[in-house]
């Protein structure tokens, strides 16, 4: 991460003190290019996917698993869009979503403002989000759930009432070329696990940022895992 590449990725900072250099694929490729990632943890290679899969679902969790069953490569419940969403002071903020259960819009009508649009000019998708508990993370019941940003519950949307505050990411790339995840409602806490047990098919939950090395229960950084990088052994997720 320190070498001094000489490419026009080698000044990149990302929401971070770290420079992301032309090997960081991934990175550059989820933050900039918004292509879908496997975010994959550091600590056992599991890989984050929602609990629930089906589109309609907004009010169930995120957990890590570690076999890439056949039914969630099929609905793409490994993958997961960073999303930009504006700033924070000078630091740039992102949706965390699923690829599993988007929608496409229907075409807006004479006089419906539209959602926007992508670069090929077809409607944006409607992606669910992970979404942040208000009183995160003062207990270890649900503290993060994936919906739509108008499906989720009163307890998940922000204090003024407006969901996308409780949706809002600072993505750190970390030195070791992973990324860590802070919402900006609760800035003393990351995305971790219940009870800070990293096992497989722990449930995702926000837990205080007390510390430690990267690949310990609190410190929860994960690896985004190109695509293309599937058929790579990593742990045991691809093997």
């Amino acid at each position: 991460m320190y070498t001094q590449e000489r490419t026009t990725m080698s000044n990149l900072v990302v929401g971070g003190p770290v420079a992301v250099n032309s090997y960081d694929n991934a990175i550059v490729a989820a933050l900039l290019e918004n292509r879908p990632v496997m975010l994959v943890h550091a600590f056992n290679g599991g890989y984050l996917r929602p609990a629930e899969l089906k589109e309609e679902s907004h009010d169930k969790g995120v957990k890590l698993a570690t076999a890439l069953d056949p039914a969630t490569k099929e609905a793409q419940g490994h993958l997961w869009y960073i999303t930009p969403a504006g700033y924070f002071g000078q630091r740039p903020l992102y949706f965390i979503e699923s690829a599993a259960g988007q929608v496409s819009p229907a075409p807006a009508g004479a006089g419906d403002v539209d959602a926007g649009r992508g670069d090929d000019g077809a409607p944006k998708p409607q992606r669910r989000r992970i979404t942040v508990h208000q009183e995160a993370p003062k207990s270890t019941a649900d503290t993060v759930q994936v919906g739509l940003p108008d499906k989720v519950g009163d307890k998940w949307r922000g204090k003024n009432g407006a969901p996308e505050d409780t949706q809002l990411w600072v993505v750190t790339v970390t030195p070791w070329g992973g990324i860590t995840f802070v919402p900006i409602t609760h800035p003393d806490a990351i995305l971790g696990f219940k009870d800070h047990a990293v096992t497989a098919d722990s449930e995702a939950r926000l837990t205080y940022n007390w510390g430690g090395d990267f690949t310990g229960t609190v410190i929860n950084t994960f690896y985004p895992r190109l695509p293309s990088e599937w058929n790579v052994p990593y742990h045991h997720v691809f093997t």
